[in-house]
Protein backbone atom coordinates (compact mmCIF):
# COMPACT_ATOMS: atom_id res chain seq x y z
CA UNK A 1 0.00 0.00 0.00
CA UNK A 2 1.02 3.46 -0.50
CA UNK A 3 1.93 5.55 2.34
CA UNK A 4 0.34 8.47 3.27
CA UNK A 5 3.24 10.65 2.86
CA UNK A 6 3.85 9.35 -0.66
CA UNK A 7 0.34 10.69 -1.20
CA UNK A 8 1.10 13.45 0.02
CA UNK A 9 3.50 14.31 -2.11
CA UNK A 10 1.60 13.34 -5.35
CA UNK A 11 -1.26 15.27 -4.21
CA UNK A 12 1.18 18.01 -4.27
CA UNK A 13 2.32 18.28 -7.45
CA UNK A 14 0.27 19.45 -10.51
CA UNK A 15 0.01 16.47 -12.66
CA UNK A 16 1.19 16.59 -16.60
CA UNK A 17 -2.16 15.06 -18.47
CA UNK A 18 -5.28 14.45 -16.27
CA UNK A 19 -8.83 13.84 -17.42
CA UNK A 20 -11.66 14.37 -14.81
CA UNK A 21 -15.50 12.12 -14.80
CA UNK A 22 -14.60 11.29 -18.23
CA UNK A 23 -17.50 9.49 -20.39
CA UNK A 24 -15.91 8.43 -24.06
CA UNK A 25 -17.37 6.56 -27.27
CA UNK A 26 -17.69 6.19 -30.71
CA UNK A 27 -20.56 8.08 -32.25
CA UNK A 28 -23.72 5.86 -32.55
CA UNK A 29 -21.96 2.98 -29.67
CA UNK A 30 -22.97 3.50 -25.96
CA UNK A 31 -20.17 4.79 -23.35
CA UNK A 32 -16.74 2.54 -23.23
CA UNK A 33 -15.56 4.85 -20.78
CA UNK A 34 -17.88 6.07 -17.91
CA UNK A 35 -17.11 8.76 -15.23
CA UNK A 36 -13.19 7.64 -15.71
CA UNK A 37 -10.88 9.66 -13.61
CA UNK A 38 -6.49 9.41 -14.09
CA UNK A 39 -4.10 11.75 -13.11
CA UNK A 40 -0.11 11.23 -14.71
CA UNK A 41 2.71 12.73 -12.80
CA UNK A 42 6.33 13.38 -14.03
CA UNK A 43 8.28 10.53 -13.79
CA UNK A 44 5.78 8.06 -13.89
CA UNK A 45 5.12 4.92 -16.05
CA UNK A 46 1.49 4.00 -15.27
CA UNK A 47 0.32 0.51 -16.50
CA UNK A 48 -3.53 0.32 -17.31
CA UNK A 49 -4.24 -3.50 -17.69
CA UNK A 50 -8.06 -4.92 -18.04
CA UNK A 51 -9.82 -7.72 -19.44
CA UNK A 52 -10.40 -7.51 -23.46
CA UNK A 53 -12.45 -5.03 -24.53
CA UNK A 54 -12.30 -2.76 -21.39
CA UNK A 55 -11.74 0.26 -23.43
CA UNK A 56 -7.94 0.60 -22.90
CA UNK A 57 -6.93 1.13 -25.93
CA UNK A 58 -10.31 3.58 -26.48
CA UNK A 59 -8.43 5.67 -23.27
CA UNK A 60 -5.12 6.26 -25.12
CA UNK A 61 -7.38 7.59 -27.80
CA UNK A 62 -9.33 10.11 -26.06
CA UNK A 63 -6.46 11.04 -24.31
CA UNK A 64 -4.95 12.29 -28.02
CA UNK A 65 -8.09 13.38 -29.14
CA UNK A 66 -8.71 10.64 -31.44
CA UNK A 67 -11.68 9.54 -29.69
CA UNK A 68 -14.83 11.81 -28.68
CA UNK A 69 -15.52 13.00 -25.42
CA UNK A 70 -18.90 12.87 -24.52
CA UNK A 71 -18.85 14.52 -21.08
CA UNK A 72 -15.78 15.75 -18.74
CA UNK A 73 -12.70 17.60 -18.69
CA UNK A 74 -9.09 17.14 -20.10
CA UNK A 75 -6.01 18.89 -19.21
CA UNK A 76 -2.17 18.96 -20.08
CA UNK A 77 0.16 20.96 -17.62
CA UNK A 78 -3.11 21.96 -16.13
CA UNK A 79 -4.77 23.71 -19.22
CA UNK A 80 -7.87 22.28 -20.22
CA UNK A 81 -8.16 21.30 -23.98
CA UNK A 82 -11.37 20.69 -25.40
CA UNK A 83 -11.58 22.19 -28.87
CA UNK A 84 -9.63 21.00 -32.38
CA UNK A 85 -6.88 23.17 -32.31
CA UNK A 86 -6.26 22.52 -28.67
CA UNK A 87 -5.80 18.12 -29.34
CA UNK A 88 -3.93 19.25 -32.47
CA UNK A 89 -1.18 21.29 -30.30
CA UNK A 90 -1.78 18.42 -27.71
CA UNK A 91 -0.16 15.60 -30.08
CA UNK A 92 2.86 17.50 -30.71
CA UNK A 93 3.91 16.82 -27.11
CA UNK A 94 2.01 13.65 -26.10
CA UNK A 95 2.65 10.85 -28.92
CA UNK A 96 0.45 7.58 -29.29
CA UNK A 97 2.48 4.60 -30.27
CA UNK A 98 -0.45 2.26 -31.71
CA UNK A 99 -1.28 -1.09 -30.91
CA UNK A 100 -0.52 -2.00 -34.92
CA UNK A 101 2.43 -0.69 -35.94
CA UNK A 102 1.28 -1.06 -39.59
CA UNK A 103 -1.76 1.86 -38.53
CA UNK A 104 1.46 4.19 -38.43
CA UNK A 105 4.42 3.46 -40.83
CA UNK A 106 3.68 4.26 -44.41
CA UNK A 107 6.34 5.41 -46.00
CA UNK A 108 8.59 3.61 -48.21
CA UNK A 109 11.92 3.46 -45.80
CA UNK A 110 12.39 3.56 -42.03
CA UNK A 111 14.21 6.81 -42.57
CA UNK A 112 11.47 8.10 -44.69
CA UNK A 113 8.71 7.55 -42.04
CA UNK A 114 11.40 8.79 -39.10
CA UNK A 115 11.57 12.16 -41.37
CA UNK A 116 7.72 12.05 -42.09
CA UNK A 117 6.58 13.60 -38.63
CA UNK A 118 9.77 16.59 -37.89
CA UNK A 119 9.14 17.73 -41.30
CA UNK A 120 5.13 18.01 -40.97
CA UNK A 121 6.15 20.10 -38.26
CA UNK A 122 8.53 22.77 -40.33
CA UNK A 123 11.92 21.08 -40.60
CA UNK A 124 14.05 21.52 -43.46
CA UNK A 125 14.87 18.06 -44.87
CA UNK A 126 18.43 18.39 -43.64
CA UNK A 127 16.97 18.93 -39.56
CA UNK A 128 14.77 16.18 -40.56
CA UNK A 129 16.96 13.65 -41.46
CA UNK A 130 19.59 14.83 -38.98
CA UNK A 131 17.35 14.08 -35.87
CA UNK A 132 15.71 10.47 -37.39
CA UNK A 133 19.45 9.41 -37.81
CA UNK A 134 20.09 10.78 -33.97
CA UNK A 135 17.01 9.06 -32.65
CA UNK A 136 17.91 6.20 -34.46
CA UNK A 137 21.28 5.85 -32.90
CA UNK A 138 19.99 6.66 -29.75
CA UNK A 139 17.60 3.61 -29.66
CA UNK A 140 20.69 1.45 -31.39
CA UNK A 141 18.34 0.78 -34.92
CA UNK A 142 20.48 2.62 -37.67
CA UNK A 143 20.96 -0.42 -39.33
CA UNK A 144 17.99 -0.22 -40.12
CA UNK A 145 17.69 3.54 -41.74
CA UNK A 146 17.54 2.47 -45.33
CA UNK A 147 15.27 -1.13 -44.95
CA UNK A 148 12.31 -0.98 -47.09
CA UNK A 149 9.43 -0.34 -44.15
CA UNK A 150 7.30 -2.87 -44.66
CA UNK A 151 9.73 -6.01 -45.32
CA UNK A 152 10.93 -5.09 -41.52
CA UNK A 153 10.07 -7.98 -38.68
CA UNK A 154 6.64 -7.35 -36.99
CA UNK A 155 9.53 -6.85 -33.53
CA UNK A 156 11.53 -3.95 -35.76
CA UNK A 157 8.06 -3.12 -36.81
CA UNK A 158 7.35 -2.06 -33.38
CA UNK A 159 10.59 -0.56 -32.21
CA UNK A 160 10.52 1.69 -35.16
CA UNK A 161 7.22 2.81 -34.42
CA UNK A 162 8.33 4.15 -31.12
CA UNK A 163 11.24 5.43 -33.16
CA UNK A 164 9.00 7.29 -35.22
CA UNK A 165 6.92 9.23 -32.47
CA UNK A 166 10.53 9.98 -30.68
CA UNK A 167 11.37 12.25 -33.37
CA UNK A 168 8.18 14.37 -32.65
CA UNK A 169 10.52 15.16 -28.90
CA UNK A 170 7.22 14.09 -26.77
CA UNK A 171 6.60 15.05 -23.14
CA UNK A 172 4.62 12.03 -22.71
CA UNK A 173 4.44 8.68 -24.61
CA UNK A 174 1.01 6.45 -24.76
CA UNK A 175 1.96 2.92 -25.23
CA UNK A 176 -0.44 0.51 -26.73
CA UNK A 177 0.02 -3.09 -25.83
CA UNK A 178 4.05 -2.10 -27.01
CA UNK A 179 5.25 -5.77 -26.07
CA UNK A 180 2.88 -7.66 -28.37
CA UNK A 181 4.53 -10.26 -30.73
CA UNK A 182 7.89 -9.74 -29.33
CA UNK A 183 10.91 -11.62 -29.47
CA UNK A 184 13.04 -12.12 -25.97
CA UNK A 185 15.35 -9.94 -27.54
CA UNK A 186 13.19 -7.28 -29.40
CA UNK A 187 10.95 -7.14 -25.97
CA UNK A 188 14.89 -6.81 -23.62
CA UNK A 189 15.31 -3.67 -26.28
CA UNK A 190 12.38 -2.31 -25.56
CA UNK A 191 12.16 -2.34 -22.06
CA UNK A 192 15.86 -1.03 -21.95
CA UNK A 193 14.77 2.00 -24.44
CA UNK A 194 11.43 2.71 -22.26
CA UNK A 195 13.87 2.73 -19.13
CA UNK A 196 16.93 5.16 -20.52
CA UNK A 197 13.98 7.64 -22.01
CA UNK A 198 13.44 8.94 -18.64
CA UNK A 199 9.51 10.03 -20.59
CA UNK A 200 6.35 10.08 -18.05
CA UNK A 201 4.47 7.19 -19.84
CA UNK A 202 1.25 5.57 -19.99
CA UNK A 203 1.35 1.69 -21.25
CA UNK A 204 -1.42 -0.44 -22.00
CA UNK A 205 -0.45 -4.07 -21.41
CA UNK A 206 -1.44 -7.73 -19.97
CA UNK A 207 2.43 -8.85 -19.82
CA UNK A 208 3.32 -9.06 -16.40
CA UNK A 209 6.66 -9.73 -17.12
CA UNK A 210 6.43 -5.70 -18.55
CA UNK A 211 4.47 -4.71 -15.57
CA UNK A 212 7.49 -5.97 -13.16
CA UNK A 213 10.18 -4.42 -15.25
CA UNK A 214 8.57 -0.88 -15.84
CA UNK A 215 5.40 0.03 -13.82
CA UNK A 216 5.95 2.71 -11.18
CA UNK A 217 1.71 2.57 -10.80
CA UNK A 218 -0.33 0.27 -11.96
CA UNK A 219 -4.06 0.55 -12.75
CA UNK A 220 -7.20 -1.67 -14.21
CA UNK A 221 -9.94 -0.40 -16.07
CA UNK A 222 -13.00 -2.18 -15.50
CA UNK A 223 -16.83 -1.39 -16.16
CA UNK A 224 -15.48 1.78 -17.60
CA UNK A 225 -13.82 2.95 -14.44
CA UNK A 226 -9.87 2.87 -13.05
CA UNK A 227 -8.80 0.98 -9.94
CA UNK A 228 -5.59 1.21 -8.49
CA UNK A 229 -4.08 -2.46 -7.74
CA UNK A 230 -1.63 -2.80 -5.84
CA UNK A 231 2.07 -1.17 -6.08
CA UNK A 232 4.75 -3.28 -7.89
CA UNK A 233 6.75 -5.08 -6.11
CA UNK A 234 9.69 -3.20 -7.96
CA UNK A 235 8.23 -0.04 -6.74
CA UNK A 236 8.10 -1.81 -2.82
CA UNK A 237 11.84 -2.88 -3.87
CA UNK A 238 12.75 0.15 -4.16
CA UNK A 239 10.51 1.95 -1.00
CA UNK A 240 12.11 -0.39 1.13
CA UNK A 241 15.88 -0.02 0.28
CA UNK A 242 15.35 3.68 0.72
CA UNK A 243 13.91 3.14 4.11
CA UNK A 244 16.77 1.27 4.80
CA UNK A 245 19.34 3.75 3.40
CA UNK A 246 17.57 6.19 5.51
CA UNK A 247 17.62 4.57 8.58
CA UNK A 248 21.12 3.92 8.39
CA UNK A 249 21.95 6.96 7.54
CA UNK A 250 20.12 8.16 10.37
CA UNK A 251 21.75 5.70 12.88
CA UNK A 252 25.90 7.03 11.65
CA UNK A 253 24.43 10.07 12.26
CA UNK A 254 23.41 9.80 15.63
Amino acid sequence: MVSQAAHANEDSRQALLSVADLDAGYPGTGAVLRGLDLELFAGERLLITGPNGAGKSSLLQTLVGLMPMRRGALYFHGVRCASDEDFALLRRKVALVFQDPDDQLFCPTVLDDLMFGPLNLGQSPAQARSLAQAVLARLGLSRLAGRVTHALSGGEKRLISLACVLTMQPEVLLLDEPSNALDDENWQRLVAILLDLELPMILVSHDQALQAALATRILRLVDGRLRALAEPKSVQDQRRDQAFASAQTAAAGG
